[in-house]
């Protein structure tokens, strides 16, 4: 795919439609993304079909046809998704239907714009797959329309895209030159998440920070996911839990419990984090952030713990370090009370 980066890149974005061929874009965007959605139709004038807004987290099934009755409905044959991994998630879900092109621009960091994966829920479980089909044709990248990300949105995304960088290092699809690509993610992301909550208008550290969540999903995409991923899955899904809030608070306990396996991955991550307590640091950094740190505070109930860390073993069974049911729910169960993950 075609990757635009930079400070007023979204201006573009008439010129990267009509590259494609576009006649009639449906915009995907939630409400909350009203004024960037307002913006990029002014920007793509007649080629703008019209919006479908009702985004959800998780990508319910039921909404997700809904979306695909409004592209249908408007005959269009591109979809610009503007948001977070819900409205990416959404155009993901049409592309699977329909044969269309796919602008995303990311306003969050979630990276899933540079996969080819997507999930759809169903009740009470989400499901994820790989199709070449969703992965977006064109993705822009502008740091402008992250300065209005509030720190209790930036820090949790941020710690979805660290997610994806430290998870890419022991994946199914590691490899050594994406495990370069996963350890710069990391190092970018570490600098540049405390900036960003802490000094809200900073443009530099909002573009290492998006920097950041592009080399994350670029890690994603080919490393793939293993316990801390499918744990927020099969959280999100349970419970309709905030995704990235579940990435701040899980990933320093997975690390904790794949440790053991992966020696090597620990210390290259010590390289880049600075210390020898890798498990330990990262939680440390949610708290540094603002992000949750416990699974209780985010709404999780306590009697779901057990019901869960079986679903984990199943959904997991692949992880480096084969999961088992009392290390999972110990896993779980400190994680729910925000412990600090053991070095």
């Amino acid at each position: 795919g075609r990757v635009v980066f930079g400070a007023g890149a979204r201006h573009a974005i008439a010129e990267e439609a009509r590259a494609l061929g576009t006649r009639r874009a449906l915009i995907v965007a939630s409400t909350y993304e009203d004024a960037i959605a307002a913006e990029l139709r002014g920007a793509l004038g007649d080629l703008a079909a019209g919006r479908f807004d009702d985004v959800v987290q998780h990508v319910p099934v039921a909404k997700a046809q809904d979306a695909i009755a409004r592209a249908r409905e408007l005959d269009a044959d591109t979809i610009v998704t503007a948001g977070g991994g819900s409205a990416t998630g959404f155009g993901k879900a049409i592309a699977l239907e329909l044969d269309v092109k796919v602008i995303a621009v990311p306003t969050t960091y979630a990276g899933s714009e540079m996969t080819t994966i997507y999930g759809l829920t169903d009740g009470d479980h989400k499901q994820t797959g790989k199709s070449p089909r969703v992965k977006p044709d064109v993705v822009i990248y502008d740091p402008e329309l992250t300065l209005t990300l509030p720190a209790a949105i930036a820090g949790p995304s941020g710690m979805n895209a660290l997610a994806h960088c430290v998870e890419a290092l022991y994946g199914p699809g590691a490899n050594p030159v994406i495990s370069v690509v996963a350890l710069e993610g990391v190092r970018a992301l570490r600098t540049s998440l405390p900036a960003v909550c802490a000094h809200p208008d900073d443009l530099g550290a909002r573009t290492d920070a998006l920097y950041g969540a592009y080399l994350a999903g670029v890690a994603l995409a080919t490393g793939g996911t293993a316990l801390h991923h499918k744990t927020c899955h099969v959280l999100g899904g349970m419970f309709g839990l905030d995704h990235g809030q579940m990435n701040a608070v899980v990933l320093g306990h997975a690390v904790a419990y794949n440790a053991p396996a992966i020696p090597e991955i620990i210390e290259q991550l010590g390289e880049v984090l600075a210390t020898a307590d890798v498990p330990g640091a990262l939680h440390d950094l949610a708290g540094e952030i603002g992000a949750p740190t416990s699974l209780r505070q985010i709404g999780m109930p306590e009697d779901g713990i057990a019901e869960a860390a079986r679903r984990v073993v199943d959904e997991a069974a692949t992880n480096v370090r084969p999961p088992d049911e009392a290390g999972i729910r110990a896993m779980l169960e400190a994680a729910f009370d925000g412990r600090r993950p053991a070095p």
